[in-house]
């Protein structure tokens, strides 16, 4: 306040000295304070925003946080074998869709409901999952089979990478994870390869793909990936 005085009584001082009316220097007082409280409101403003930018980096943080620990309870579960455990993290309404290779099709993988998921352990029926990478013979097998070879085939639970919605394994097939899933989130847990003479080739990924069920994060999508020709 003693500042705007102080400009005021110098903007006088000059005017009168001009010879300039004293109204118009009023009329620039009044323009300069009007400045002056703009920028104060812009600088609120300003202040707002980064507040409001820090509760959504909380928010995400909190979020993703959340994903990861549901992730890490549903590969446990699977590392156990434990499809009680499994359904009960299920989409009530999705169900939960198995994909064999890194391209999910929507129209042609199976998908399970939360209560089928106990039962498919101990069934012996053959589905047929999909097709084999390369010959494109017919994948038939029963869930424990497939489970043994297009699930947990390594120790997922133990990865040597986690990717928090980021693609980590990579092949010649296309992969249209966020097309399958627009709604979805998906933690990959990666192995980058077990013999040396591989260079990598022999790579796994178990991507775990997760939508929002009235506020809790629930299964919807087990994508095996590996390296494809």
């Amino acid at each position: 306040m003693v500042k705007r005085v102080v400009i005021s009584f110098l903007l006088l001082l000059a005017g009168c000295a001009n010879g300039q009316d004293p109204s118009n220097v009023k009329q620039l007082e009044q323009t300069i304070e009007k400045q002056q409280s703009a920028i104060e409101q812009l600088q609120e403003k300003n202040k707002q925003l980064q507040k409001e930018n820090e509760q959504l980096k909380t928010e995400e943080k909190q979020i993703s946080s959340s994903l990861l620990s549901v992730a890490l309870n549903v590969v446990t579960a699977l590392k156990n074998k434990d499809m009680n455990t499994l359904s009960s993290y299920v989409h009530s309404t999705a169900g939960v869709r198995f994909s064999p290779y890194g391209h999910v099709d929507v129209q042609n993988d199976l998908q399970f409901s939360a209560s089928q998921l106990p039962s498919l352990w101990a069934s012996t029926q053959v589905y047929q999952w999909g097709v084999y990478d390369g010959s494109g013979d017919p994948i038939q097998f029963t869930f424990q089979d497939y489970f043994d070879r297009f699930v947990y085939d390594v120790d997922f639970a133990n990865p040597h990478m986690i990717g928090n919605n980021v693609v980590v394994g990579t092949g010649n097939m296309i992969n249209n994870i966020q097309q399958a899933y627009p709604n979805g989130s998906f933690i990959e847990f990666h192995f980058t390869g077990f013999d040396p003479q591989y260079s990598g080739m022999d790579w796994r990924s178990l991507r775990l793909v997760f939508e929002q069920e009235n506020g809790q994060w629930k299964l919807v999508g087990i994508i095996h990936d590996e390296w494809t020709t």
